[in-house]
């Protein structure tokens, strides 16, 4: 990430979270709607964009319109938010597309090891552009979802238990949570995969049943309390990330009255900022705590492009080869790395 950019977001989102969205001059008016949503964990800052959009519609229209953020699985389990989202039992839900890649094939190619999203301004714009592919909106149409907005998860780390794993080689045998492209680069390194969800790895690396998880880093590995049952972390790794967002009910967002879909959409651009300094803020506190007690494992450059060389384009080629029948995977790689290229131009 860049630190330039990121403190440049972190002082606009500051204000954003002072003053609210550049706002009307009078509350809007419409009918009283509640929304639930569904989630896991705890409020932290993956969930910080929503927050700051629940907290925003409820103020705008004076309590008319109200999202409710139901955490730790309360609603549904983590796997099936899409499920639940079919069926209308709530109105909105977050989702990892490692979860269930069978349910959202194409939004896998942003799980793809290595490619350039380190940055979360350009990662915001990439992967608005992959949600509009058609690709992405036919796999949300088959669970009557409509993508809302990203959570921008933050290029992937390890944190581990036992020996830390300062060679290429020593990731060999080890028992690792990593999903999509990201799994795939790992069993490159002869590493063995389990996709747990997130609320299960404490417990897995606490007991043993795995060496090692992967999370976007840092937020996700405090927030699930990893530091307390590891003794080391990498920080330099950066094989990759994935795709959580929030999905609306398409029949619930249709019956919004305008007033109400308008100021849904007017509210993304200050969530992302929102999220961006979410991130930025965490990563500036749990940093100096995971080096005051774990072994941080950094890597050298030639470490790094050997890394690449396996698990970079040949995991690619390996995905498009695999879904080149079910929609233009090529198509959609080829997007991915044109939008990150023009964003970081800008």
């Amino acid at each position: 990430m860049k630190v330039k950019t990121l403190a440049g977001v972190a002082t606009m989102a500051g204000a954003l979270l002072i003053t609210g969205m550049p706002a009307q001059a009078q509350t809007i008016d419409g009918p009283s709607v509640s929304w639930n949503l569904s989630t896991w964990g705890t409020k932290r800052a993956f969930t910080a964009g929503m927050e700051y959009v629940a907290a925003q519609v409820s103020e705008k229209t004076g309590g008319k319109f109200n999202i409710k953020l139901h955490y730790g699985e309360a609603l549904s389990k983590a796997r099936e938010n899409f499920d639940g989202i079919k069926i209308g039992a709530f109105q909105a839900a977050m989702y990892c597309n490692f979860y269930h890649p069978g349910k959202n094939p194409a939004s896998m190619v942003l799980t793809m090891p290595f490619l350039p999203l380190g940055d979360l301004e350009v990662s915001m714009h990439v992967r608005e552009a992959v949600m509009a592919h058609p690709a992405y909106v036919k796999d949300m149409d088959n669970w009557n979802a409509m993508t809302y907005m990203s959570s921008l998860l933050p290029q992937y780390e390890f944190m581990g238990r036992g020996n830390p794993p300062q060679k290429l080689e020593d990731w060999k045998g080890l028992r690792v949570r990593a999903g999509g492209g990201l799994g795939t680069a790992m069993q490159k390194l002869g590493a063995t995969l389990t996709t747990v969800p997130a609320p299960e790895v404490y417990t897995g690396v606490e007991r043993g049943t795995m060496d090692a998880a992967s999370f976007p880093y840092t937020y996700s590995h405090a927030s699930y309390k990893l530091p307390e049952v590891s003794d080391w972390f990498t920080s330099n790794m950066s094989p990759g990330t994935t795709e959580c967002g929030t999905v609306f009910n398409k029949d619930a967002y249709a019956k919004l009255p305008d007033q109400y879909k308008k100021l849904l959409m007017d509210l993304k651009a200050p969530a992302y900022q929102v999220q961006i300094k979410a991130y930025h803020d965490i990563d500036e506190k749990n940093l100096p705590a995971f080096r005051a007690k774990l072994k941080e494992v950094v890597y050298t450059d030639a470490q790094l492009d050997e890394f690449r060389k396996i698990a970079a384009k040949p995991v690619w080629d390996e995905w498009v080869a695999e879904n080149k029948d079910k929609f233009d995977a090529q198509g959609l790689l080829d997007l991915v790395l044109a939008e990150a290229k023009k964003a970081a131009k800008k």
